[in-house]
């Protein structure tokens, strides 16, 4: 078996590479000329066989985790391998979404003194500049969503790369492949007892490789934010407060790391919280508080009044991937108003997001998943970050497979357990319904396939997975109240978690 994974994982991930070596395809769109950034192989993909090879290397990769897990290796690595993949992904060039360009053009627009909130990037000097242009449909008339710190750092790759929209992307790329390292420090400073299981299901995750590191996503950037402020938080609560302020401030879902803090450290200090009958924040809350304070109100205040208006217009959209999409269509062949569709749907995702978190911290309650991280005040804020983060990517209306980040950052600080392999299913079901990720370059046949299974065929198994989380939920605890629990533990990983 050892051969078999080793075998599809490796399968995996160098499909991924090539892919990124390649010339521009429907996965991959063209960035102009390289200047001083790598370039690409003389190798075009057409729109089928981009899409074949995106289909293997996530299956493959998947498939490599899973019985990753059933039999978990027994070697540990160092950093020389998983820098050597950072090389190889700053070699190539971002694929599985147009979003990168759409940071350059932000950049580009913040960088030359205009508002990238408010300036959209093809009426961004009449549409002529040379890397606002090459945003491409439905994007091109829509203002940045994305946090200032985000804008930051997009407006030095700006600065950098200049007019050279290769260039500008690579120095986002470093960015990227430096968060991704930085996160499995953080990740090995957290629990340096979880090093296999942190490069199972994070350094060496061709899935997760492909989707986040890849495709250059922001959400990297957040994710790496996150686990930092709950490594500082048993040090330093303003420490922590700056880096969740950092997390808000690139992608706002990311913030909610500052409520998982806050309700860990009410857990810890409730006692004196309620002390002589006051109920007065604590210091720690407060340092948290003006931490985040001293990041967000100058991010915030330099970005200026329309930092939100976007981030507003786009709070009720939806992505045919969602198992939301289902319902939304089906009220809208009924004949409901707009409005109502998205209404009673929201309604719906918020509260099957909070029975969903509540059914995670059940299990995570009742198996002792997070038992092995001895610190208290760590222990809840990974815990409750890790069920709001997952609970929002899993059942939100609109998620793409980037949305994961803090779930997979999070999921190998807790003890190796059943739905493992049911996170992996879910990733590779999500990367398959973006895969190629471009809706511009397809032909028909590729497009009635690929979109296919995004909209008619992803939705149905995201409800089954959700249902397969529900019935493992229901069975554990069915199983803890017997006494019998361990009969739902299988060996993945090289712990076991207690039942209590």
């Amino acid at each position: 078996m050892s051969r078999v994974r080793t075998g599809l994982l490796c399968l995996s991930f160098a499909i991924l590479i090539a892919v990124g070596l390649a010339g521009p395809s429907a996965a991959k769109p063209p960035l102009g000329p390289r200047g001083w950034a790598p370039g690409t192989l003389d190798w075009q993909l057409s729109p089928t066989s981009v899409s074949v090879l995106l289909y293997i290397a996530f299956i493959a990769g998947g498939i490599g985790v899973i019985l990753a897990l059933i039999r978990p290796a027994e070697r540990t690595w160092g950093w020389a391998l998983p820098l050597a993949l950072g090389v190889l992904a700053l070699l190539t060039g971002p694929f599985g979404s147009a979003d990168h360009v759409n940071y350059a053009a932000y950049g580009r627009i913040a960088a030359q003194g205009g508002d990238p909130y408010l300036e959209s990037p093809i009426g961004w000097h009449g549409g002529l500049d040379p890397v606002t242009a090459s945003v491409q449909p439905p994007w091109q008339h829509t203002p940045s969503i994305y946090g200032p710190f985000a804008t930051m750092l997009q407006a030095i790759s700006s600065f950098i790369g200049g007019q050279n929209l290769r260039v500008t992307v690579w120095i986002w790329q470093v960015f990227i492949v430096l968060a991704w390292l930085g996160c499995r420090w953080v990740l090995l400073q957290l629990a340096p007892d979880r090093r296999r299981r942190i490069d199972l299901l994070w350094t060496f995750n061709p899935v997760v490789f492909g989707t986040l590191v890849l495709g250059a996503h922001v959400d990297l950037i957040a994710g790496f934010f996150v686990v930092a402020a709950l490594l500082a938080a048993r040090r330093s609560p303003w420490l922590a407060g700056a880096l969740t302020g950092a997390a808000f401030s690139t992608k706002v879902t990311y913030g909610v790391v500052g409520v998982a803090l806050a309700w860990a450290w009410w857990q810890v200090d409730r006692r004196k919280i309620g002390a002589r009958g006051t109920w007065v924040l604590p210091g720690r809350l407060w340092s948290l508080l003006g931490g985040a304070l001293l990041v967000v109100v100058p991010c915030y205040l330099v970005a200026g009044p329309h930092v939100l208006h976007q981030l507003g217009a786009a709070g009720g959209s939806f992505s045919y991937a969602s198992p939301w999409s289902l319902p939304i269509r089906l009220l809208r062949v009924l004949g409901l108003p707009e409005w109502l569709v998205t209404t009673v749907v929201f309604v719906l995702a918020a509260a099957a997001m909070v029975l969903f978190a509540l059914a995670l911290w059940a299990v995570i309650r009742r198996y002792g998943l997070a038992d092995r991280i001895r610190d208290p005040l760590t222990r809840h804020a990974v815990v409750a970050t890790f069920v709001l983060s997952t609970a929002f990517a899993v059942l939100a209306p609109y998620t793409l497979p980037w949305y994961d980040a803090t779930t997979w950052l999070l999921l190998p600080l807790l003890a190796a357990f059943v739905w493992d392999a049911l996170f992996v299913v879910r990733a590779v079901v999500m990367a398959l319904a973006y895969a190629p990720g471009r809706a511009t370059g397809l032909d028909q046949s590729t497009a009635n396939w690929t979109l296919g299974f995004r909209e008619n065929v992803a939705p149905y198994l995201g409800w089954l997975i959700v249902a397969a989380f529900g019935w493992l939920g229901w069975r554990s605890a069915a199983h803890v109240r017997r006494g019998v629990g361990d009969v739902l533990q299988p060996e993945l990983g090289e712990d076991r978690p207690r039942v209590r």
